[in-house]
């Protein structure tokens, strides 16, 4: 395995994806303009679905 090609890491930053989604979500909600939310919001559902798709992945194939 050369240097970088971990196997784990693509689930990893997966899971990086959607906790960033969650919470820059959160942090919109809380505090801010309804334009930023919307922007906020249309950005972290496309995010979030590909760290879903990364995390879960199947490796058999």
């Amino acid at each position: 395995m050369a240097r970088g090609d971990h196997p784990m890491r693509t689930p990893f930053y997966g899971v990086l994806l959607i906790v960033a989604a969650m919470v820059g979500s959160t942090v919109a909600t809380v505090d801010g303009p309804a334009w930023l939310r919307v922007v906020v919001y249309v950005v972290s559902v496309p995010a979030a679905l590909v760290g879903f798709v990364m995390t879960f992945r199947d490796y058999s194939s």
